[in-house]
């Protein structure tokens, strides 16, 4: 097998200005926090970013008032057509700073600026643009009112996003919610918080009135006193299933809406007739793109019992020409571990498959000595009842596990707690759409993966959560046809 080496490629850091400290974005205003400051960090080099304050109570309360003055004030005045321009405007600024915005998310995540670059920042520009055309069409969206007389807005939103794709779940999160007509308070995760606060001063750029966007940075007590703070009347949360269950203790029994897009533990479903080497492909970017930070990646490996032993091959000649390193450089295909944290939990885990009596393998690739950083992993002959084939890990791990007949594949797909995504490999369409129906995934793809659209609605079923985002279904929890809160 030849290997090419690649002469280093980096992406100049000149082109982001990051402060030494940050406040909050308050009324349309940086603002002091309350709480002690702390540090978030660059994953790849645990060089301290920034220091970044921490909103209590009292910030939270200041922010949701003024998402409040805003949506019964100029912000609720606007007709759909006029929310759509601030949208568009939003959109085309993302763009145009697309380069800046790239750099910084890798900077502060630790993803190869690869992925930034023709990701996520992409697509988060792509959601604002989607959204801004529904703002003057939601009458015609199906989803209560008429032409005549659209849906209303919910109110004043809390919006709760995780560190594993930060600008991109800003998108998910916010472009709907103004489209739609509400304001919105939203906590970034406190180890990637640098480029909210940069759509902050996309927000000031862009002219939107004060107070229809606020962002307070902190911690769990910070995303605690906002979700349950009285004044919000809707929670968008996505992050871990044991959060969730939180919230929705929280918020039961109270008027506030929520949605929550939580973990999964997707089944990557590969037939003996699939295209081996397509599949290949589809395997690395299902579970090792974004470092496996990623509630729908694919690490359960469904293999069909007669292709095992040539499948498994392949994709360890393949994982041996994975680059992992400096995030960066342009070459990286695996970038760092997202916070120590997270990397004792993806150690701890890999520990266990071991102990289980699973086969670890990784490529032999040299880890840079500072940062958090896991090379890629393969474990074989893993059973259901291992515990690397139940739990997230939420890292670059992949469990292999063979299955015989379809409906064999279908029942240890199925045996998760979760149900977020799943994807099948065959070259017959009909077994696709057997599959797409047996399987219990808000998500199937079909001869791919981690495929994702504005237009398509995303979510799961059991302890992935409830509600979607994105597409026409991503609307509905944003609208009420009932009398405005």
């Amino acid at each position: 097998m030849t290997r090419f080496d690649y002469a280093p490629a980096p992406e100049s850091r000149a082109v982001v200005s990051i402060a030494d400290s940050y406040g909050l974005f308050v009324n349309g205003e940086f603002v002091p926090a309350s709480g002690a400051p702390f540090p978030t960090l660059n994953p790849a080099t645990e060089e301290v970013l920034a220091q970044i304050g921490e909103a209590t109570a009292a910030d939270v309360d200041r922010a949701v008032a003024a998402a409040r003055t805003a949506y019964q004030g100029v912000w609720g005045r606007l007709s759909g057509a006029e929310r759509g321009k601030y949208l568009f405007r939003i959109a085309r600024i993302l763009q145009e700073r697309a380069r800046e915005f790239a750099v910084l998310e890798t900077l502060d995540n630790g993803k190869p600026i690869s992925e930034s670059r023709d990701v996520d920042v992409p697509l988060a520009a792509a959601h604002f643009f989607y959204h801004a055309g529904w703002a003057d069409k939601l009458g015609y969206a199906g989803l209560g009112g008429s032409p005549a007389k659209p849906p209303k807005p919910v109110g004043v939103v809390g919006q709760v996003i995780p560190w594993n794709f930060p600008l991109l779940m800003l998108a998910w999160k916010i472009a709907p919610a103004l489209a739609c007509g509400n304001t919105v308070v939203l906590k970034p995760a406190e180890t990637t918080p640098l480029t909210a606060l940069l759509f902050a001063q996309v927000c000031q750029e862009a002219d939107l009135p004060p107070g229809v966007v606020n962002i307070v940075t902190g911690a769990g007590a910070t995303g605690q006193a906002l979700v349950e703070h009285p004044g919000i009347d809707k929670i968008a949360f996505t992050g871990s299933t044991e959060v969730g269950k939180l919230i929705a203790r929280s918020v039961a029994g109270t008027r506030k809406r929520a949605t929550l897009e939580l973990g999964g533990k997707a089944a990557n479903i590969v037939f003996e007739d699939a295209a081996i080497d397509q599949a290949v492909e589809g395997i690395v970017r299902g579970i090792f793109f974004n470092q496996g930070h990623v509630c729908c990646a694919g690490s359960r490996l469904l293999v069909q019992e007669s292709i095992h032993d040539d499948l498994v091959r392949r994709l360890k000649r393949r994982l041996q020409t994975i680059r992992v390193g400096d995030p960066l450089d342009k070459n990286t295909d695996l970038g760092a571990i997202n916070s120590a944290t997270q990397l004792a939990r993806v150690r701890e885990m890999s520990a266990v498959g071991e102990a289980e009596g699973a086969e670890r393998w990784s490529p032999a690739c040299a880890l840079p000595e500072r940062g958090f950083w896991f090379a890629p992993t393969v474990f074989t002959g893993v059973s259901q009842a291992h515990r690397i084939a139940q739990e997230e890990i939420f890292g670059p791990v992949l469990s292999v596990i063979t299955f015989r007949t379809p409906a064999e594949a279908v029942a240890k797909a199925n045996n998760t707690p979760y149900g977020l995504s799943a994807g099948v490999w065959t070259e017959k369409g009909s077994r696709i759409l057997w599959m797409a129906d047996q399987l219990r995934a808000g998500v199937v793809w079909a001869n791919t993966f981690n495929q994702f659209d504005p237009t398509s609605p995303f979510g799961g079923f059991k302890e992935s959560g409830y509600g979607r985002e994105g597409g026409r279904h991503g609307l509905e929890p944003y609208l009420t046809t009932g009398a405005t809160l």
